[in-house]
């Protein structure tokens, strides 16, 4: 596939130097009105422009002092970490904050300057539902596969699933599958792509993959292929590149990446890339973000495209990152 990639005209070559420097301005914009709308996000894009720079062979292009000391500033006394200095703790930020200081080797951070890590770990436990197994975002109650995943995927990097009730979260998941194949936000609830992700990976988190029907998951996901080669997150929408990741890494799980069109996928991203200022839209024209961004770009590493580290699609970090945390 390496050679097929190369054959691409030049304006479908990763813009690799322009997607690097797209990422480390995103700290530099503190007089632009977007800037402070996304605080929110603050934590969530640290990791994804990170896992980017990673992925792009870049690891040393952010500050390594400065994230780890960002990250911890974002912490409270729950052992939580809130998007932002002064942000209420979250899962969602919490997961971020573990991937970022496992990419960076610092997780020993959390026990040296931190709160420790087993104090993280009891605030994810601690959103879990004893009666459903599912988990809650934040202390106000919101419950979702994401979070489960979420729960699933920092706690392993800790090494410390067992503070949580494991089977019965998994038979949560099982109860969120459809008659399609795919899996919902809860029970009952309609298949999407993102959510396969989380209940998907969840599952081979926990060693759990036998409760898949691969074959009905598989043709569902692989009929989220669109006419110009991108992926939808659900029947009768547009295609995005975000769903590059959430599909694709569902189809890598099972083993069916061959059941799509891979060549034309690449090209959409591709496509959706801006090669002078860099950056990755949702569809060609639109205007970039980091989210897009990376995971574009991780899309790309999955379809093994030249010079992308490999990324794991269980965790959307590169392989390397994982491979030294859970010693695989």
């Amino acid at each position: 596939m390496a050679q097929k990639f190369e054959q691409l005209p030049e304006e479908l070559q990763l813009a690799t130097s322009a997607h690097v420097k797209y990422i480390q301005s995103l700290d530099t914009r503190k007089d632009e009105y977007g800037y402070w709308l996304t605080e929110h996000l603050r934590l969530n894009g640290l990791y994804w422009g990170l896992t980017a720079l990673h992925l792009l062979g870049h690891p040393d292009a952010l500050p390594r002092d400065e994230t780890i000391n960002f990250v911890l500033s974002c912490q409270h006394d729950s052992g939580g970490f809130g998007a932002a200095p002064g942000h209420d703790a979250h899962m969602l930020s919490t997961v971020s904050a573990v991937q970022i200081l496992a990419t960076v080797d610092a997780l020993d951070e959390l026990d040296a300057r931190g709160k420790g890590r087993l104090q993280v770990g009891k605030f994810i436990a601690n959103l879990q539902n004893p009666e459903t197994g599912t988990f809650a975002g934040d202390e106000w109650g919101e419950e979702d596969t994401r979070f489960l995943y979420g729960a699933f995927n920092a706690l392993s990097l800790l090494g410390l699933l067992h503070l949580i009730d494991v089977d019965k979260a998994v038979h949560h998941v099982a109860a969120c599958a459809n008659f399609d194949g795919g899996y919902g936000v809860s029970p009952g609830a309609e298949s999407h792509a993102g959510q396969i992700f989380t209940c998907v990976a969840a599952l081979t988190i926990a060693g759990r993959q036998d409760l898949i029907d691969k074959e009905r998951l598989g043709r569902w996901l692989s009929e989220r292929q669109v006419a110009g080669g991108g992926l939808n997150g659900r029947p009768e929408k547009k295609e995005d590149v975000c769903y590059s990741w959430w599909v694709l890494s569902s189809l890598e799980m099972i083993g069916k990446t061959h059941w799509i069109d891979r060549d034309r996928l690449a090209a959409f991203i591709l496509r959706c890339q801006d090669p002078e200022n860099g950056g990755i839209s949702d569809r060609p024209g639109d205007m970039v973000d980091v989210w897009h961004t990376v995971f574009g770009i991780a899309g790309l590493s999955l379809l093994k495209y030249p010079g992308l580290e490999p990324v794991d699609e269980v965790y959307c970090m590169p392989k390397a990152v994982t491979a030294r945390v859970l010693g695989r």
